[in-house]
Order: structure tokens, then C-alpha cells, then sequence
């Protein structure tokens, strides 16, 4: 199927004006590039010859000494810290794993052990007289049930939970629109 004359006329001069918007476009960009490409040289150039001394000046001037005096004083507080570990804390630490290591060979002694177990005995027989100490009773039948009534309401708990949670087909309803016929 053709384009009538007019139409095709149309269509010529509207090809030829996206030509020439091309090349103009094309134009602009090109200068665009040019621009950037000297606006990057000279920002190059500024960065050298300005920024750079600055900041080598600054690093020199006030980083280089600050960092110098700190590793100096990191020194120091380095030497002094392992003067005070290896003359007054391993000192410490030594005598009281000795006595502690000393304490427990004591323990270990079948009198010491006996004379405990006599002071124990003692203690827990007249705490029980004036009733400052309860004697420990048996368990019986009742705490069994009552852990057991516990297990089956966590497990009730548990189910009921499951239950409302779980993904369920047949729950849901469709968001379907129903087709209303007229």
C-alpha cells in the first residue's frame, strides 16, 4: 500500500528535518567533548601546580611531626606498661597461683576431707534442730504428675499453634470477581 503524494511529501520533509536535528545534535556534542576535554586538562594542570604543594606542605608541617611524636610516646608507654607487668603484676599472679596450688594440696588431705564432712554433718544436724535448715525431702509420686500435665499442655500449646499457623489450601478464598451476567 503507497502513501499518497502529499503524505509522502510530508513524510520527506519530516526525514530530512530528523537529519538535520541529527547533525545538529551531532555538532553539540562533539563541542561538548572538546569542552570536557579542556576543562579536564586545566583542572589537571591547577591540581599540580596548586593542590599538590598544599598538601604536601600541610603533611609535612603538621602530619609528619604528630605522627612522629606519637610513635615515640607509643614507645615509651610500651616500655613503661612491660616494666610494671614484669615487676609488679607477674609477681602477683605468681604468689596467689602458688597459694591457691597450695590450698588444694591442703584439701586433698584425708584429714582435712574428714574434718569437713564432721563440720558439715554437725552443722546440717543442728541447723535441722533449731529449724534454720529444711532436710531435703524424697520426691514422690506427685511431682512426676505434675512434670508429666505440664509435657501435655506445652504439647497442646504446641499443636494448637501448628494448627492456626499451618498453610491450608482448603482455608483460603479466591480474591476470583465473580462474572456478573446482565
Amino acid at each position: 500500500m503507497g502513501l499518497s503524494r502529499k503524505r509522502q511529501r510530508e513524510f520527506d520533509k519530516l526525514k530530512s528535518q530528523a537529519e538535520s536535528l541529527w547533525d545538529d545534535q551531532r555538532d553539540v556534542l562533539e563541542h561538548a567533548n572538546r569542552v570536557i576535554h579542556n576543562a579536564r586538562r586545566q583542572a589537571a594542570n591547577y591540581a599540580r601546580e596548586e593542590f599538590s604543594p598544599r598538601v604536601r606542605d600541610v603533611f609535612e608541617d603538621r602530619v609528619r611531626p604528630a605522627v612522629s611524636s606519637g610513635i615515640a610516646g607509643a614507645r615509651s608507654a610500651a616500655h613503661g606498661t612491660r616494666e610494671r607487668l614484669v615487676d609488679d603484676v607477674l609477681p602477683a599472679v605468681s604468689s596467689a597461683l602458688s597459694s591457691a596450688l597450695a590450698a588444694l594440696e591442703v584439701a586433698k588431705s584425708p584429714q582435712v576431707r574428714e574434718a569437713f564432712a564432721r563440720v558439715s554433718k554437725a552443722s546440717t544436724t543442728a541447723g535441722s534442730k533449731l529449724g534454720l535448715v529444711e532436710t531435703k525431702r524424697s520426691t514422690g509420686l506427685g511431682r512426676y504428675l505434675l512434670i508429666g500435665l505440664g509435657v501435655v499442655a506445652a504439647a497442646a500449646v504446641a499443636y494448637a499453634a501448628w494448627q492456626t499457623l499451618r498453610a491450608d489450601d482448603d482455608l483460603w478464598i479466591d480474591d476470583e470477581a465473580e462474572t456478573v451476567e446482565e
